[in-house]
């Protein structure tokens, strides 16, 4: 008899993550967004072969596109396709969703920022916030606030 296979769960479903974003700026909201991707992108998102950290999303034409995200392409790509890691992409959003981040972006000065890249369900996704940014001395009072629950937790173990 054979034994049943079991599934083995392989890493973190997360792709890349934006780190830079919680600092630079108050995050408001969270949406979920799909990705427009050619076969190359994804095969390089398999392997993480991807960066975050100077992309940003724009609203144009009612439609949402994610720019700056760089995807790097494997050796092993296919000779006969031009690649260009810093192409634009559309991302898939429901209209309602769109019309409500139109509305902030516009009227309120809020600023789209992508945070995270995973896989959901064998699909892309990319989470985006709506943020608003932070000025220096905003930065400087979250960090005194981390730094002093870092030590307070220190305080409260070391009892």
């Amino acid at each position: 008899m054979g034994k049943k296979k079991s599934k083995s769960k392989r890493g973190s479903s997360t792709i890349a993550l934006n780190k830079k974003a919680r600092h630079d700026y108050f995050i408001e909201d969270r949406f979920e967004a799909g990705l427009s991707l050619q076969g190359w992108e994804v095969k390089s998102l398999r392997e993480s072969h991807v960066q975050l950290t100077e992309s940003y999303v724009l609203i144009k034409d009612n439609q949402a596109w994610l720019l700056g995200v760089h995807i790097s392409p494997l050796p092993s790509a296919s000779t006969h396709i031009q690649t260009d890691p810093t192409r634009t992409r559309r991302l898939l959003l429901h209209r309602r969703e769109l019309d409500r981040l139109i509305g902030a972006v516009e009227r309120k000065g809020y600023t789209l920022v992508p945070l995270a890249l995973y896989w959901k369900r064998g699909r892309a996704k990319l989470e985006i916030a709506l943020a608003r940014g932070k000025q220096a001395h905003d930065k400087r009072a979250a960090k005194k606030d981390q730094d002093w629950s870092r030590d307070k937790q220190r305080i409260l173990r070391g009892r």
